[in-house]
């Protein structure tokens, strides 16, 4: 079915953050093709697996008959626990509509993207008539079954999360696909929030942010400058302790004190770096210098001292929320899927604003960490919550029980990690560089063709498995024009050569730059150490005291059960045992190949006095896996931090 009402001579194919900042401006679609590694074999996967996977599931847990029933009262009652389930059709749209934005590389490829297209056009279809003449819409509250009115719940309904999440698939319509009709219905929308909670209206805001980083988007796209004045005020008002706090108290959403005076990321994990996207999106388009001095100051405090070692955040269960600092339990880590997406996002819009390698830094350790480990290696199933350790008894609340063992869902009663994985991977090549006249920036690395004003480049490479970044001219402006590398944090003694000539010197704000007058055919080669090496917790992390994690490169690893003869609990890791760990290049994981010292307890008192040891009784061969492909196989023990003594 062909996508023909309301089009746009020619789509503009931006970024999903269109604006241009402090690092430079961001390229789209049109400018950034993956062509191979990982991050390309994760956006095939996505193309025919997992887009497939949620738009079957979206349909069968009755999302498009919420909008359908609004005008076929056959059709039966709202289906789904919350009155946010709109949402999950709108992420959906989101991601489908970069993948229909791309030529297929194959009739397999094809055939899925006419299944997506069918569901693109069923979808928008429906939400066009579902939308009331104000511009309102949300299907649970339109029901007149409804227990409550429209707006009369800011702190539950969600309803302008929904119109956040609406917002970002039209825009992404609008730019990939030349179609602006959702953007019509999202306009529609937000025009209504305008009329009702702007300047002269009611001083209100919603309980899950969300639109804030929408609402700036929607003004980019449109040039309509009441959606970023919306974006700030909505911004500046959360912390008047308007919201009615029930359940849970104001810290929970971040409604306790201003934004501005929040000393530390708090409450629910998604909906704080959610808010603090929006906050930099606003504090880059209206120059606010302290608001984004303020958000680099929580940002920092957050991955010194709130992010678990794979980036994720949210330590609490009971809330889906940030702990206090150093509260950090690996077995318990809730460091939810959703939360690694939206903290990718505040970061990158952070690091447009500043040009930080070191914010781009702990964005690539959530990619390939905590963002990575939410969906199955097959791509179609995924896990909520992610715990850096799993016991031989645990019951991981993501699990669902299959032949007595937990293992990832294939959906949830709250699915909001599904559709956000969709469009968050379609979106990975928004995220590698950022560009201007004279100067092109590699933000994060990735096989890819980039064009851009100064240069045209293609990028080879094969991290995180390998640290060599090859980066090769195919244009170049006239002139000087400079390239920018980032060089991470973990690649120390990093080396780089220009067409075979070493470069003397790599500067220490974790950027090489290389200006002169390209010409084509120029190579550029950046080689990044990966050593396997291990770190330990900070002392007041009390929860991974006396333990310690190997690392290599950008990627976390962990000991399953089913690679080690010996109980995991009972694994030693000793500093003279890291350098001996091997890759172990011919598995397609590259699992690190050692034997570790086994030292069961001695004895079964929970409390032995202080000096006693457990002995060492020999030693075992283990493999350590990338903590992202955990759970695939048969599932057991897991644990990232290994005992030191």
């Amino acid at each position: 079915m062909a996508i023909t009402p309301n089009l746009a001579p020619v789509p503009t194919r931006a970024p999903a953050v269109a604006t241009a900042g402090r690092a430079g401006t961001p390229l789209g679609t049109d400018r950034v093709r993956l062509t191979g590694g990982l991050l390309h074999d994760w956006q095939r996967r996505n193309r025919v697996v997992t887009v497939p996977h949620v738009v079957r599931e979206v349909r069968q847990a009755g999302n498009l008959d919420n909008f359908r029933r609004l005008h076929d009262p056959a059709v039966g009652d709202y289906r789904g626990r919350y009155p946010f389930l709109d949402t999950d059709v709108y992420k959906t749209l989101e991601g489908i509509a970069y993948e229909l934005g791309r030529e297929p590389a194959d009739e397999g490829e094809a055939a899925e993207l006419e299944t997506a297209r069918d569901f693109f056009e069923e979808s928008v279809a429906l939400i066009e008539r579902a939308q009331r003449a104000d511009g309102y819409l949300g299907t649970f509250y339109q029901s007149p079954q409804s227990p409550k009115e429209p707006w009369q719940d800011l702190s539950w309904g969600h309803e302008m999360y929904n119109l956040g999440h609406l917002a970002q698939a039209a825009v992404a319509a609008s730019r990939q696909l030349g179609d602006r009709r959702l953007l019509d219905v999202a306009a529609r929308f937000a025009d209504l929030v305008v009329e009702r909670y702007g300047p002269d209206g009611e001083p209100a805001y919603c309980g899950h942010p969300e639109v804030e980083m929408a609402l700036v988007e929607l003004a980019r796209e449109t040039g309509d400058r009441r959606y970023l004045e919306q974006a700030r005020l909505f911004v500046e008002r959360r912390g008047a302790g308007t919201l009615e706090h029930t359940i849970f108290a104001a810290d929970y959403f971040q409604d306790a004190v201003p934004l501005r005076e929040l000393g530390s990321v708090t409450g629910h994990a998604v909906r704080m770096v959610y808010l603090a996207a929006g906050a930099t999106d606003v504090a880059l388009e209206t120059d606010d210098d302290a608001l984004l001095a303020h958000l680099e100051h929580l940002w920092d405090d957050m991955v010194a001292r709130k992010s678990y070692l794979t980036g994720g955040i949210g330590s609490r269960h009971s809330d889906e929320a940030f702990g206090d600092r150093f509260e950090l339990p690996a077995e318990r880590a809730y460091a939810e899927t959703c939360a690694a997406i939206g903290t990718a996002q505040w970061g990158w819009r952070l690091f447009l604003a500043t040009g930080r390698a070191d914010v781009l830094d702990h964005v690539e350790r959530v990619l390939h960490n905590a963002y990575a480990v939410g969906l199955s290696e097959d791509g179609a199933a995924f896990f909520y919550d992610n715990p850096l350790q799993r016991r031989p008894d645990h019951e991981q609340r993501s699990g669902a029980e299959k032949d007595g063992e937990l293992l990832r869902r294939a959906w949830f009663g709250c699915p909001c990690c599904p559709p956000n994985v969709v469009r968050w991977t379609s979106e990975l090549q928004d995220h590698l560089a950022v560009a201007d006249d004279d100067s092109l920036t590699l933000a994060l690395y990735a096989s890819a063709a980039i064009d851009s004003p100064a240069l045209d480049v293609d990028v080879t490479t094969d991290l995180p498995w390998d640290g060599r970044v090859t980066v090769r001219v195919r244009r170049a402006a006239d002139g000087p024009t400079t390239l920018a590398l980032r060089v991470p944090a973990w690649a120390d003694g990093a080396t780089a050569a220009v067409d075979g000539e070493p470069v003397s010197e790599l500067p220490a704000d974790g950027w090489l730059r290389l200006t002169r007058t390209w010409a084509p055919g120029a190579t550029v080669v950046l080689d990044l150490p990966m050593p396997v090496r291990a770190v330990t917790a900070h002392p007041h992390l009390d929860a991974a005291r006396g333990s310690a994690a190997v690392l290599r490169g950008p990627l976390v690893y962990c000991v399953e059960q089913q690679d080690s003869p010996a109980p995991v609990d009972d694994l030693l890791l000793a500093a003279e045992d890291v350098p001996r760990l091997v890759v172990d290049e011919d598995h397609p994981w590259r699992v690190l190949r050692g034997d570790l010292a086994v030292a069961p307890p001695s004895g079964d008192d929970p409390y032995p006095p202080l000096g006693a040891t457990a002995p060492t009784t020999h030693r075992a061969p283990v493999a350590l896996v990338p903590y992202a492909l955990w759970g695939n196989r048969e599932v057991g023990a897991m644990r990232v931090f290994l005992r030191t003594s």
